[in-house]
């Protein structure tokens, strides 16, 4: 009996001292878990972990959240800037976790199969992290209510199954993930109690299951960026607690569905870029909207009249359809209204007066429309518009003073449309303001001065109008200027100098006014100006010589009182229309003009200098040449293989160096200019190359003499030259434009490597005797 008693006693004691160890050896464990999921972080840009040391209690550890009994029941790291690959093996040995939120990371790498050991989850966040690969089938996780796995870079078929038994799933998103294209899952429809639903752009296609409908607990369901078809399935009208519904960029056809009136809670709908018909009267009951976003559809018939009653509508946008008749009058009017884009449709009517009452609209876009009436003056003090535009349309009468000074706004486009009077000096307030778009109006008065003060314009377009007066000096002042456009208008007086301080310009049209005065030389200057007509106007003295150095797709001087000699470079046959009308001018080269006599009007003075110049420039050649053969003759063993090279390649190369430099000699010479000569190499290959050899000369001329300076430490003169070309034609790819091999450079010259084009360059066949026909419209 006594036996009995102590085998007793001595179970009980074993049974006491289990039950106090075991949960000592579950935390040691826990701890280890822990601390191996920080090791597999430890790259991570973040202090969030330093909280997790071997010495501490994990219910302690940031990020960590125990139950009653200690052991760990959430990890939530979302948005910590982690990096690493999770450790799913060891993270699902936790037997107590049902949050796992590692969403908004940078954790790489593939999701395992070891996450179905997890299988107590009812929380899961992997979205938005760069994961690859496919995602394993989780069929063990049926706890799951929450699970985010959007934007990850999951790819593959994505394991539409496991999601049979998540009978609890209140919230799937797997939008963002370029998975493999698939129908509209099944298994979607049957998850009742999913309240949120996001499937966008991750390859759904086909129709619309009308078991949607059955989905009654959805408050937002977005299906957008997929490639859905068919019709709206008139189901969708039973989801009624629905404030969110996304189906734009798709392929969705039919009219707006007559059960859409009964979702009377939706305050966002995105059916737009799609090839949605009829009408929109169906929205008129969705009373509680708060953004309508119906463009680039099909619709058609008139704005209903209710939207101007909504009471929290701040964004409309229904452009690109076929919709007709006016807008409420009293649209926008109720809440902090944002933005209306209404644009290429065929509405009429008057411009809504009241959709900046309370002082928060950014953009009014309806051009391309019928719009008439004037622009409402209540736009005038609208401070937070950035972008005004209204061409395109029937509009009329003056322009309220303040629209052209608002103070945010970014562009003004008022085009072809009949609005009258000045563009008043308010323009100086306008310091945002990049495009001013005016042209096809009857403006009138004076450019005012004040617009130097509006200095972010890009572009200026003012043409065809009634604008009289001079041209304000203070253009200049606007730096970033690319584009001004003042023909068709009166302008009068000089063009001003101040124009050539506009670096950025590239299109300068000032034709059809009464602009007087020389053309200012500056304007040679402009580095990037590549479109320049002043015709018929009044302008007088002679072409700048300065102008020679522009590469010009389009000018015109023509019918104008210019006189004096056509200079060289411009006296090409491309340009002859161009100086048509100047009877004053003169040329050797153009037939149509005068000739110039052989003074071209110099004074004896100026003849006397040149003779003396010509015959000192004979001296010091005759100099130069004996100089030469001394040196040439002291160096005649020195050839180009003896140079010191860098080759820099910008394609696969299939010739060496010594191709290169053995292929320059005499016999290979096909064309010369002031910058050095070029060379046709045959390589053995049958491959043809034209090589453009450029002397590397001092300020003077001279051949710079060797030295152990570094060839990048003395790049001056023809070398900025041929840096240009380089840094130019090694960063274009295009099948028109020659393609640039290498560079092959050393202390004396350098060596540019092109493919070799047999029929010469596009300037040749537009301006030399050797025209040929084009292959392409001209």
């Amino acid at each position: 009996m006594s036996n009995a008693c102590s085998h007793r006693q001595i179970f009980l004691s074993l049974c006491f001292l289990f039950c106090f160890t075991f949960p000592c050896y579950v935390k040691s464990d826990e701890l280890q878990i822990l601390l191996t999921l920080k090791s597999a972080l430890n790259k991570s840009s973040t202090d969030v972990l330093d909280s997790w040391a071997a010495t501490g209690s994990v219910c302690s550890f940031n990020g960590i959240t125990c139950d009653a009994g200690g052991s760990v029941k959430e990890i939530e790291l979302s948005n910590q800037k982690l990096t690493g690959v999770l450790p799913l093996d060891s993270i699902c040995q936790l037997q107590s976790l049902d949050k796992l939120s590692m969403g908004h990371n940078s954790l790489y790498g593939a999701i395992t199969e070891d996450l179905n050991n997890c299988s107590k989850l009812r929380y899961l966040d992997l979205g938005n992290n760069p994961f690859s690969g496919p995602f394993p089938d989780i069929s063990a996780l049926s706890e799951l209510q929450y699970l985010y796995l959007n934007g990850s870079g999951f790819s593959g078929r994505f394991p539409w199954k496991s999601l049979e038994n998540m009978n609890n799933l209140t919230v799937l998103s797997l939008g963002d993930n370029p998975f493999d294209r698939t129908p509209f899952p099944d298994q979607i429809v049957k998850l009742k109690k999913l309240n949120w639903l996001y499937l966008a752009n991750c390859s759904i296609e086909g129709k619309i299951p009308p078991a949607i409908g059955d989905l009654t607990e959805l408050k937002d369901l977005e299906l957008q960026l997929n490639y859905l078809s068919g019709d709206i399935p008139s189901e969708i009208g039973k989801l009624r607690k629905l404030w969110q519904l996304e189906l734009y960029t798709n392929e969705l056809t039919g009219k707006l569905p007559a059960g859409l009136r009964n979702l009377t809670s939706l305050e966002y709908f995105d059916a737009s870029s799609n090839y949605l018909e009829g009408d929109i009267s169906e929205v008129k009951y969705l009373t509680n909207l708060v953004s309508l976003q119906l463009f680039e559809n099909r619709f058609n018939g008139g704005v209903p009249p209710e939207l101007g009653e909504f009471k929290k509508l701040v964004n409309l946008s229904l452009y690109t359809n076929m919709l007709t008749g006016p807008l409420p009058q009293k649209l926008g009017s109720w809440a902090d209204f944002d933005y209306i884009d209404v644009s290429e449709n065929l509405l009429t009517g008057p411009i809504p007066p009241d959709m900046c009452k309370k002082g928060t609209m950014r953009g009014l876009l309806m051009l391309q429309n019928r719009f008439t009436g004037e622009i409402p003056t209540t736009y005038a003090s609208c401070a937070t518009m950035k972008r005004f535009r209204v061409s395109n349309n029937s509009l009329s009468g003056i322009v309220p003073a303040g629209i052209w000074g608002l103070p945010q706004v970014e562009i003004i486009d008022i085009a072809y449309n009949r609005f009258e009077g000045p563009i008043t000096s308010d323009i100086k307030n306008a310091k945002e303001i990049g495009i001013l778009s005016a042209e096809f109006n009857r403006l009138s008065g004076e450019l005012a001065k004040e617009i130097s003060g509006a200095t972010s314009l890009v572009k200026i377009e003012l043409n065809d109008n009634q604008m009289s007066g001079e041209i304000p000096d203070g253009i200049g002042e606007l730096k970033a200027l690319s584009s001004l456009k003042l023909q068709n208008n009166m302008f009068s007086g000089p063009i001003p100098d101040s124009l050539g301080s506009c670096a950025s310009i590239s299109d300068i049209n000032m034709a059809n006014n009464s602009l007087s005065g020389k053309i200012p030389s500056s304007l040679g200057s402009l580095p990037t100006l590549n479109s320049l007509d002043l015709s018929r106007n009044e302008l007088s003295g002679r072409i700048p010589e300065s102008l020679s150095f522009l590469r010009l797709n389009l000018f015109d001087l023509s019918y104008n009182r210019l006189t004096g000699p056509v200079p060289q470079s411009l006296a090409v046959e491309a340009y002859n229309g161009s100086l048509a009308g100047n009877p004053g001018l003169c040329s050797s080269t153009f037939k149509s003009f005068k000739q110039c006599p052989p003074d071209s009007g110099m004074s004896k003075h100026v003849r006397t200098l040149i003779v003396c110049l010509a015959v000192g420039a004979i001296m010091l050649a005759s100099l130069g040449c004996i100089l030469y053969l001394r040196r040439k003759e002291k160096d005649h063993n020195r050839s180009l293989k003896e140079e010191s090279w860098d080759v820099k390649s910008f394609h696969v190369l299939t010739f060496t160096e010594d191709d290169i430099l053995d292929s320059i000699k005499q016999e290979n010479l096909i064309g010369k200019g002031g910058a050095g000569n070029v060379y046709k190499v045959m390589l053995s290959n049958g491959v043809e190359l034209a090589v453009k050899h450029i002397w590397n000369t001092d300020s003077h001329g001279r051949w710079k003499s060797r030295s152990s300076t570094p060839i990048l430490g003395r790049r001056s003169g023809k070398e900025k030259e041929f840096d240009a070309e380089v840094q130019t034609l090694s960063s274009i790819r295009h099948v028109n434009v020659v393609k640039l091999y290498c560079s092959i450079t050393s202390e004396d010259s350098s060596l540019l490597v092109y493919e070799y084009l047999p029929n010469g360059s596009l300037w040749d066949r537009l301006h030399s005797s050797r025209k040929m026909e084009l292959d392409w419209d001209t």
